[in-house]
């Protein structure tokens, strides 16, 4: 697991874990410098073949999620209303940075739009927030390349697809619809001078805006 940076808001007592804890674990990130979050991506496609939008399904490290299920149990209303005010605060905070996404078809970007549809769970001890989100334009993917990103900025926290033993599992990424396309994930390939600056990343230093990309798989897409 690879060093990552904490990002807080000035003025506040309560750590974020990069927008995704939303003010609920006051000196926790402190105290751990380290996470990471296991996704699952899918693919939504309409009749027509075009992709609409990416479901994705983001679990936080089993520490974290415990810290987390921890603090929420004590809250007003108990763990589940704790994980229904969990899910619009981290829905708000990620807003503004698309969710981390960045989604490509050939060398265009595309513009993405706005998540009304999430939610957060636990499951097998480990929390998990689930959301679609939209591209603002649907796209055709018949005979195109699909490829997207998913990375925090700052590289504090990393974000992987779900995998075992580093091969990632069937349901990483998959595409619905009758469209025939193969999906592949690839691994990062940071430049190692880039792999050491990250390795003596304290908790108080300022990582390069943006290295987090440089340590991020990508999803392909390829549809016939």
């Amino acid at each position: 697991m690879k060093p990552l940076r904490q990002l807080c808001h000035a003025g506040t007592r309560r750590a974020w874990l990069v927008g995704l804890l939303a003010l609920l674990l006051p000196g926790v990130a402190l105290a751990h410098p380290h996470g990471w979050i296991d996704i699952r991506v899918r693919l939504v496609v309409d009749e027509e073949g075009r992709v609409e939008a990416l479901h994705q399904a983001w679990r936080m490290d089993p520490f974290y999620s415990l810290v987390l299920i921890e603090e929420l149990s004590r809250t007003e209303g108990g763990l589940e209303a704790g994980l229904d005010r969990l899910g619009g605060e981290i829905r708000g905070n990620l807003a503004p940075f698309d969710f981390f996404t960045e989604v490509r078809v050939g060398d265009d970007e595309l513009s993405l739009g706005d998540v009304t549809e999430y939610t957060v769970m636990e499951r097998d001890g480990r929390v998990e927030f689930i959301f679609l989100l939209p591209l603002a334009e649907p796209q055709p993917l018949s005979e195109q390349t699909l490829q997207y990103q998913v990375f925090d900025p700052t590289y504090y926290l990393e974000v992987v697809h779900e995998a075992e033993d580093d091969t990632p599992n069937e349901d990483a990424l998959t595409v619905g619809g009758e469209l025939s396309c193969t999906t592949r994930i690839l691994p990062a390939d940071p430049d190692p001078e880039l792999v050491a600056e990250a390795a003596m990343l304290d908790i108080n230093d300022q990582a390069e805006p943006g290295m987090g990309r440089h340590f991020a798989e990508t999803g392909v897409v390829a549809c016939e």
